[in-house]
């Protein structure tokens, strides 16, 4: 199998590499990537001498490179995990979600459809259905409802994938996933940057009044949806992952600060960004049935063994703070 990973050098898309190398032995990952500010090469430097790994530096907004990247590694699948992600990005510029979400997905459809790939998984997230009451789960047949411009770009990449797949036959499947966590994470997103900013004793911002629900699903847990929904997944079929993990983002800000032998006093409310969804929760009831997929970490045992990762890894977040990263925290979070 001659496998295309887009985004491969992030945080879920390394995970993935690294997961398809360990346990695909025939298997061949090509990964185009941007590198954007989140993508990060050092995430897979351990792979770069084995021959079933190439990474190539491009856009998938490129069309002549995707085109020709995907005739001439003969590419079999694709799964497309690029995007601008971060909500909060989006609020203060969201033309580039536009171009890599929405233009980028486009590119890599139509080279897809013109070569004849034989499998594309379009990955997504539980933010395009909207926000949730305190009751009730998001199922494949929700309504999508977007609040931000990420999740709106996501949600037109969602239907742009759905359509090519109907209009063009090409075997498109599409997957919502709910909060990642694990090694490798970008340390913007909440898990992580609390993690660092507790181990240097600054404050934790926390929007609002912190009790906003999110369903929280190992990074390898999703990874394995990823590949049952490659090898398994019905074309033109959704599949959400998600694994009964609901937390408040307060409680999981005192879970690490207690974790890691931290005061409460260093939460730090702030304002709260606009638009920010209530609460998101998954049911995943579907790719359990299709897909013969289920989480297999706990959320407690698994939060911990995070922590622990940061910890014993400090160079690795030390060295992405100390980059471009830093204007856009003082930015964000800075006079509130």
């Amino acid at each position: 199998m001659n496998l295309l990973v887009t985004g491969g050098c992030g945080f879920i898309g390394s995970n993935l590499v690294r997961m398809v190398l360990a346990e695909r032995p025939g298997w061949r990952v090509v990964n185009l990537d941007k590198l954007t500010y989140a993508g990060n090469p050092e995430n897979l430097a351990d792979q770069a001498a084995n021959p079933r790994y190439r990474f190539v530096h491009g856009d998938v907004a490129d069309g002549p490179l995707v085109g020709e990247l995907l005739r001439q590694e003969r590419i079999e699948a694709v799964l497309h995990l690029a995007a601008e992600s971060h909500v909060d990005r989006s609020i203060l510029s969201a033309a580039v979600f536009i171009e890599t979400n929405v233009r980028g997905t486009q590119v890599l459809l139509e080279a897809a459809r013109e070569t004849g790939v034989g499998r594309f998984v379009h990955v997504s997230t539980d933010e395009v259905y909207g926000s949730l009451g305190p009751e009730g789960l998001f199922t494949e047949e929700t309504p999508l409802d977007p609040s931000s411009p990420y999740s709106a770009s996501k949600a037109g990449s969602d239907l742009l994938a759905l359509a090519y797949g109907r209009t063009f036959g090409v075997p498109v499947v599409v997957t919502r996933c709910s909060n990642n966590y694990g090694p490798y994470q970008f340390p913007e997103k909440l898990i992580p940057l609390m993690i660092a900013n507790a181990l240097r004793d600054l404050p934790l911002p926390v929007y609002g009044d912190g009790l906003n629900v999110r369903d929280w699903i190992h990074v390898e847990d999703h990874c394995r949806g990823l590949l049952a929904a490659l090898e398994r997944g019905r074309a033109g079929e959704v599949y959400n992952f998600g694994a009964a993990s609901e937390r408040r983002n307060l409680d999981i800000v005192r879970q690490v600060l207690e974790r890691l032998g931290k005061p409460e006093s260093l939460i730090r409310f702030v304002t709260d960004r606009p638009g920010h969804d209530r609460r998101y929760a998954i049911d995943a009831a579907k790719a359990r049935r299709e897909l013969s997929w289920a989480p297999a970490h706990r959320f407690e045992e698994a939060l911990a063994e995070t922590v622990r990762w940061y910890v014993a890894h400090r160079p690795w977040w030390e060295r992405i703070l100390s980059g471009a990263s830093r204007d856009y925290y003082d930015r964000q979070y800075g006079g509130r």
